[in-house]
């Protein structure tokens, strides 16, 4: 089940970061830069999670707490620089379900996401970060993939696919969840990009690309990162 998050931040880098590190996790992730976008977002979408900041341009964050609550019993986590006591009380009374104080891990933010989720009868469990198969090792806290012991260079596009893989190993993700986690929303009908990359990955990771051993094809549904040995 992809669970779908929505992201109110108005920084952009930050927005991207958090956007990225959730899709990679297996979130279906919905932006807004402001409050306007987010009760938009709100009203249609029906995200199962909020993440909100609250100084927003146009507006206090806490109006898409107030409106969240009017609408469904999702979670909200409160992500702000502010971190006066009361206010962070305020917000909990409110509805939030937890305050995290910028700067934070992301690591952090995942856990307290997953605590929040469970709270509501939802079970997350934490995604795969290190991943060995035959002669291939990824190793994503540090960035690496190492094959027969070696480092392997990778593009930035072509590590976000391995890595969107590695996340849930061993279990088929789909053509369309790549395409959104990996290249965006827009790009959904753009197949060609996955087979394109595909291509590229096997031909660095496979000791025969035309017999992949790791990165399996489910015909006519998606990908599948061989299931990870103990």
């Amino acid at each position: 089940m992809t669970l779908k998050v929505l992201l109110a931040e108005d920084d952009a880098a930050l927005r991207a970061t958090l956007r990225d590190a959730l899709a990679l996790e297996g979130y279906e992730v919905l932006t807004a830069a402001s409050v306007s976008e987010g009760l938009a977002l709100l009203a249609h979408a029906e995200p199962d999670l909020l993440l909100l900041d609250l100084g927003l341009p146009d507006g206090d964050g806490s109006a898409l707490l107030a409106a969240l609550r009017r609408r469904r019993n999702a979670p909200a986590l409160v992500i702000s620089a502010r971190q006066a006591d009361g206010l962070k009380i305020a917000l909990l009374d409110a509805g939030a379900d937890d305050y995290l104080t910028k700067p934070f891990g992301i690591g952090e933010l995942l856990a307290r996401m997953r605590v929040a989720l469970r709270h509501r009868g939802t079970a997350m469990a934490a995604s795969i970060t290190n991943y060995v198969h035959g002669d291939l090792e990824i190793d994503l806290p540090n960035h690496r993939v190492l094959l027969r012991g070696a480092p392997v260079h990778l593009t930035p596009t072509e590590y976000k696919l391995l890595a969107r893989l590695v996340r849930q190993a061993g279990q088929v993700v789909t053509h369309r969840q790549l395409l959104v986690d990996v290249w965006g929303a827009e790009y959904i009908g753009h197949t060609h990009y996955l087979r394109l990359y595909m291509g590229q990955l096997r031909a660095k990771l496979e000791a025969e690309p035309a017999e992949p051993q790791h990165l399996l094809t489910e015909p006519g549904i998606g990908y599948r990162l061989a299931e990870p040995q103990d």
